[in-house]
């Protein structure tokens, strides 16, 4: 094998396993603002994935939309959360036992799914090469819907956000 080839697979590993530690870090750790910068990261290291893949243009929106856009939006609305952080809502959750076990029984399920699926690795027909262009005119032709509902629903979120971090003076 090449030697560039070997970096780029220690490359890709070492991200992945960046982007699982930091997945870890989202749902254990106990302050909410570092658990939405671990998310950051976890968003960046399936952008990386994307670009290991040769998708490109889905790289770029993974950054632009979920950690340039949603992300900052989350951020906003825990920094305008004043109560966040107070002794009378609870840091800890009481059903992590019960999370972890339904976590396990899960993964023996999907581990299952995925050995006995056969993959087919080289489908036959069908055009594989879809430019930014099509995608483009894809999303916002049959898909500009969803995509303006997903823009009220974060007005929505913003909104939300700003009464809840008022005072309530």
């Amino acid at each position: 094998m090449e030697p560039l080839y070997l970096v780029a697979r220690a490359g890709l590993y070492l991200a992945s396993l960046v982007t699982l530690a930091a997945a870890v870090m989202v749902v254990t750790l106990r302050n909410i603002f570092h658990c939405a910068l671990a998310l950051a990261l976890v968003l960046l290291g399936v952008a990386v994935t994307y670009v290991s893949l040769k998708a490109e243009f889905l790289a770029v929106i993974q950054i632009l939309l979920y950690v340039g856009a949603i992300l900052t939006l989350m951020i906003y609305a825990i920094m305008l959360t004043h109560r966040i952080g107070s002794q009378v809502v609870p840091q800890t959750n009481r059903q992590s036992l019960i999370s972890f076990a339904l976590l396990g029984l899960f993964n023996v399920f999907f581990t299952a799914a995925v050995l006995k699926t056969d993959w087919k690795l080289n489908p036959s027909g069908g055009n594989l090469n879809v430019d930014a262009r099509a995608l483009g005119n894809f999303f916002m032709g049959e898909y500009v819907f969803p995509f303006e509902i997903i823009s009220v629903v974060l007005i929505v979120a913003l909104v939300g956000a700003v009464i809840l971090g008022r005072s309530d003076e």
